[in-house]
């Protein structure tokens, strides 16, 4: 379980997150959605520790966190070792082959063998139908191959939740189609998962929670069947806005 309580987040001339509380549980799709800029990167971000807020705490499992004080290296790195995060833009190492890419993180953090993390990889290919592209390298793959390789990196960490900000925005549709299909099983293999997405479809079909976030405030945490056919005025809204 992922506790969030009085998180707050600013910059200069911009309240990213207002004083958030909420649980994400594990075994369940939690989907983040609200227009651009209302603060769903930032709140994602911050349980990775990718941003820093001032104020609130955080609860991982076992591990306590006070954003109001210095965070030591330890504390980061066991957040991380409990998350793993899959973004925009692959971010794979261009001069690894696929194997590599996703054995890298096992053999060197995890300190698994290097077979024992081939193992773990070639088997996390087949999951997703990219067995064949494990000698070659990012450049002769698709996005969305390179993206479904970025989860199989992700996984291989064994991670208690996988973190996805919008994992899709970068790719056309039919790729995003692919990838789509990877969250869906892992969603029905009840991975504990936390999206940012703007995909409605996808949020309809997958999530067992829904959050609208606007204004670095969460305004709806609910299930997907109270957001989608008993919404608020502010949420039936968006959801017009977001239809071509």
């Amino acid at each position: 379980m992922i506790k969030l309580r009085h998180v707050d987040k600013q910059y200069a001339e911009h309240h990213a997150l207002v004083d958030v509380s909420v649980d994400f549980p594990e075994h369940q799709t939690t989907v983040i959605l609200g227009p651009s800029g209302a603060g769903k990167s930032t709140l994602l971000r911050s349980i990775n520790l990718l941003e820093r807020p001032q104020q609130g705490t955080m609860e991982l499992n076992n591990l306590k966190i006070n954003f109001a004080q210095q965070l030591s290296t330890k504390q980061v790195l066991a957040a991380r070792r409990q998350t793993a995060m899959v973004f925009q833009s692959w971010n794979l190492f261009p001069h690894l082959t696929v194997l590599q890419n996703i054995t890298e993180g096992p053999r060197y953090v995890l300190k698994q063998s290097a077979a024992e993390a081939q193992q773990r990889a070639h088997d996390l290919l087949k999951q997703v139908g990219l067995d064949e592209t494990a000698n070659r390298y990012p450049r002769q793959l698709s996005g969305g191959q390179q993206q479904r390789i970025s989860i199989c990196r992700a996984l291989a960490m064994n991670p208690s939740y996988l973190l996805f900000d919008e994992p899709t925005s970068a790719l056309d549709p039919e790729l995003e189609a692919q990838v789509l299909r990877v969250l869906q099983q892992l969603a029905n293999e009840q991975h504990s998962m936390i999206v940012v997405t703007h995909n409605m479809e996808f949020a309809r079909r997958v999530a067992d929670r829904l959050l609208f976030v606007e204004d670095g405030r969460i305004e709806f945490n609910g299930s997907s069947d109270e957001f989608f056919n008993h919404p608020t005025e502010r949420i039936k809204a968006f959801l017009a806005a977001m239809k071509f």
